[in-house]
């Protein structure tokens, strides 16, 4: 973590301790929302391992298992117990993912700063890690030295360990939080569900260079994603000797998506998940247990439902992904180009509208920010949401409509996306003031065009 230089207005003296972000709901809505997350999230994971791989996809059987046994036995009956080998396959590929990041050689990059004048420098090596991941994976099942499908046969287990084990950990988050902060960019609320929910730092640190929240962001998170793809294709290939063209679309797609991802990492750094949520259950907890469990969800269904879709169908689908995801990336590079050129850049093949914004730093210092007002930016405020949730939706739909539970991740990310412009709406509100007023008067979409 580096200090502003002393050319920013964002550096001279060492800043104060920062405290916890205001919430942007109502408390009730607040406490109520954590509180539910916190006590249901963990089992809706193994309800929906147990209704995809043993209940046929059916909710309506999950549902009548429930109504025989009883909630809670019921659901002490399906719950697997965490076992030496999930134990074993966790801490493997949680270490092999450790050690790449650190490891591996790429270039420096600064992140935006922080509230308190810190600037977080990172070691961009995602795109070297997810390549290395993947081969070393599949060279590993094509050798003949381990195979996948033991994971997926040991998923319940792993899925169950990484409920436990997460929750462990962001208690550890939590104490280090107050005990051993890494930065200045960290604070208590004075509540202790809020700061174990939303976290007490910004840029958790293990020693100067392993960075907490890229590793459970984006190391073990989204490149565990990408591995459970693989892995459903390869228990499909070994239960039936073939792969599905819609398993294929499924598994092509989100790794398309994944593959942008980490080509894109460094930018995903200056956004809402890492430069102002802080590290706590709501992050953490998800990128660790929710991203491999919910995220690769359609796939999980797939194994053991086939759907053979014609390759007219599955071209459509998947050219339709591609254009989605493609769009998705560039609303970011747009974005992306226009603060690094600092405006001085060309948006659709003309020189970009935008809006000169002046705020308030946390030690009462002025600064400016350039609002882009055209391109993909003066469609909705929140654009890229829209090609984001649509990808989503045509990796999903290979399943087509036989249940529904497949679609479960295409309707939680849009809520949580939806949550999440309304939260950086009101953030931007809170620091830009009129400014933003007048970005909205311009934009006045949030994030759907002409309706939202």
């Amino acid at each position: 973590m580096a200090k502003a230089k002393p050319s920013s207005s964002a550096a001279a003296a060492k800043p104060a301790a920062a405290t916890a972000p205001a919430t942007v709901h109502s408390a009730l809505v607040t406490y109520s929302s954590m509180l539910a997350l916190l006590s249901l999230c963990p089992p809706f994971v193994i309800l929906l391992w147990y209704t995809m791989v043993h209940a046929d996809g059916s909710v309506v059987k999950t549902y009548e298992h429930l109504r025989e046994h009883g909630l809670v036995e019921g659901l002490k009956a399906i719950w697997p117990m965490p076992t030496v080998v999930a134990w074993k396959i966790i801490f493997g590929f949680g270490l092999f993912e450790a050690v790449l990041q650190l490891l591996l050689p790429g270039k420096r990059f600064e992140g935006p700063i922080s509230p308190t004048g810190n600037v977080p420098v990172y070691k961009a090596n995602g795109l070297q890690a997810y390549a290395v991941t993947l081969i070393t994976y599949l060279g590993l099942w094509w050798f003949g030295i381990f195979n996948p499908a033991i994971v997926y046969d040991h998923l319940g287990e792993i899925f169950s360990a990484l409920v436990f084990g997460s929750f462990v950990f962001c208690i550890f988050l939590y104490i280090k939080g107050h005990v051993a902060p890494s930065s200045s960019d960290s604070g208590s609320s004075g509540n202790l569900i809020i700061d174990f929910y939303w976290g007490m730092e910004l840029y958790p640190r293990i020693g100067k260079y392993f960075d907490i929240k890229v590793f459970t962001n984006c190391r073990f998170g989204m490149m565990s994603w990408a591995v459970l793809a693989v892995t459903y294709c390869i228990k499909q290939y070994e239960m039936n000797g073939r792969v599905a063209d819609s398993m294929l679309v499924n598994t092509a797609l989100m790794l398309i998506y994944i593959t942008k991802f980490f080509w894109w990492e460094s930018g995903y750094w200056c956004t809402m998940d890492i430069a102002h949520d802080r590290a706590g259950f709501y992050i953490c907890w998800g990128c660790l247990v929710w991203v491999p469990s919910i995220y690769t969800s359609p796939g999980m269904y797939l194994v053991n439902h086939p759907v053979n879709l014609g390759p007219q169908l599955a071209l459509s689908i998947l050219l339709a992904g591609i254009l989605c995801i493609y769009i998705n990336y560039d609303c970011d590079r747009q974005r992306q180009e226009f603060r690094r050129t600092n405006g001085k850049c060309s948006v659709w093949g003309k020189a970009p509208s935008k809006i000169v914004a002046s705020y308030q730093t946390t030690k009462g210092e002025t600064k400016t920010s350039l609002l882009l007002t055209s391109g993909w930016w003066g469609l909705s405020r929140h654009f890229h949401y829209v090609p984001e949730i649509l990808s989503a939706f045509f990796w999903t739909v290979p399943a087509l409509f036989s249940h529904f539970l497949p679609y479960f991740y295409v309707i939680f990310l849009t809520i949580l996306l939806f949550d999440r412009a309304k939260r950086d709406d009101d953030r931007c509100s809170s620091k830009y003031g009129k400014f933003w007023k007048m970005y909205c008067n311009k934009v006045p979409y949030r994030v759907i065009p002409g309706i939202y």
